[in-house]
């Protein structure tokens, strides 16, 4: 049987985490509103995107084309190498 001091002890100690975990859900819960409200941004955004793209598709209007670094990053060289570059033709 434990003694009054050691429930005392343990009572603090119990005192201690139950602020320690107050402390950590007051944080999470921000966490969650921050969350929240950048999702309902990225949702606008994204409405916002198909109501641009909905228009240009309803004007007959082609999307913009991809950059040019875009074309230069799904470029796939065939491998061949000129023959003047091969190692055959070096003296």
């Amino acid at each position: 049987m434990p003694t009054l001091e050691e429930l005392a002890e343990r009572v603090e100690r119990l005192l201690l985490r139950h602020q320690e975990l107050k402390q950590t859900q007051a944080l999470l819960e921000q966490q969650v509103v921050a969350l929240m409200d950048e999702r309902d941004m990225l949702r606008l955004r994204l409405n916002a995107a198909r109501d641009r793209m909905d228009a240009l598709v309803g004007r007959g209007v082609s999307p913009p084309a991809p950059s040019l670094g875009a074309s230069i990053q799904s470029f796939e060289p065939s491998g061949a190498v000129p023959e003047s570059f091969s190692p055959a033709s070096q003296p």
